[in-house]
């Protein structure tokens, strides 16, 4: 059984001496490849490994290899469908116009690219003319994802925009349908929002996107209470 009241005096005894920034040790990790190789040890090494990779068409009129950015450590994984123009120059996803409203709806609930969040997209280089991903480019840019996801352990992911979360779930339908659900990718919960261009494009979303980032920040606070109990009990 559950001791709360211990529980909330470690809590409470942790903010005092800490404030409210939370340190937790690094995770370890080891993973096996299915050839019995280890794998990566780091998102660092990851990323070198594979940046120079021309498995399909788009490694070679790409600018930038787009890998991802953020916390190695986080909690909340964000993934768009592929890079657009500007992350294609500058490697980095979600930059721009875009890129500052995503920003902004992390800082609504206290979190950014610096902070317990991870961004990234299923494909790593840009599509001509921002086209969708094609099934061929997915199936050779999926397994980095996987390894992405291995190596951050997020305990949620979101997908950004229908594209995404169509291509991550293998649905063919319609953002409202995705939404509001639970799914799960990689062993992971997964929820679909709306991409931050839309926002952009049509304001009318923008309540319903605040409601799913509530949702998000709701999410990662109870699965945050559930580990600290745990760590209480544990140690």
């Amino acid at each position: 059984m559950v001791d709360y009241h211990s529980a909330d005096r470690y809590f409470r005894q942790t903010k005092e001496l800490y404030g409210n920034t939370c340190y937790v040790q690094e995770k370890k990790l080891n993973i096996v490849m299915e050839d019995g190789s280890p794998g990566p040890k780091s998102l660092l090494a990851f990323h070198e490994q594979i940046s120079d990779c021309l498995k399909c068409a788009l490694g070679k009129k790409r600018d930038k290899f787009v890998f991802g950015v953020g916390d190695p450590n986080a909690n909340l994984l964000l993934i768009g469908e592929a890079p657009g123009a500007k992350e294609d120059e500058v490697g980095e996803p979600f930059v721009g116009r875009a890129g500052k409203m995503l920003d902004k709806m992390l800082s609504a609930i206290d979190r950014s690219r610096e902070k317990d969040v991870y961004i990234c997209n299923v494909l790593k280089c840009r599509p001509p003319d921002n086209r969708d991903p094609l099934p061929s480019e997915v199936e050779q840019c999926e397994s980095y994802l996987h390894m992405q996801i291995q190596l951050i352990q997020p305990k949620l992911i979101v997908a950004l925009g229908r594209v995404a979360g169509k291509t991550l779930l293998g649905l063919d339908t319609a953002l409202k349908d995705m939404r509001n659900i639970t799914h799960e990718y990689a062993g992971t919960p997964l929820r679909v929002t709306y991409h931050p261009a839309a926002l952009l494009r049509n304001s009318n979303f923008k309540p319903a996107a605040w409601e799913d980032f509530k949702w998000i920040n709701t999410f990662l606070e109870k699965k945050n209470k559930l580990w600290y109990l745990e760590k209480t009990i544990k140690y």
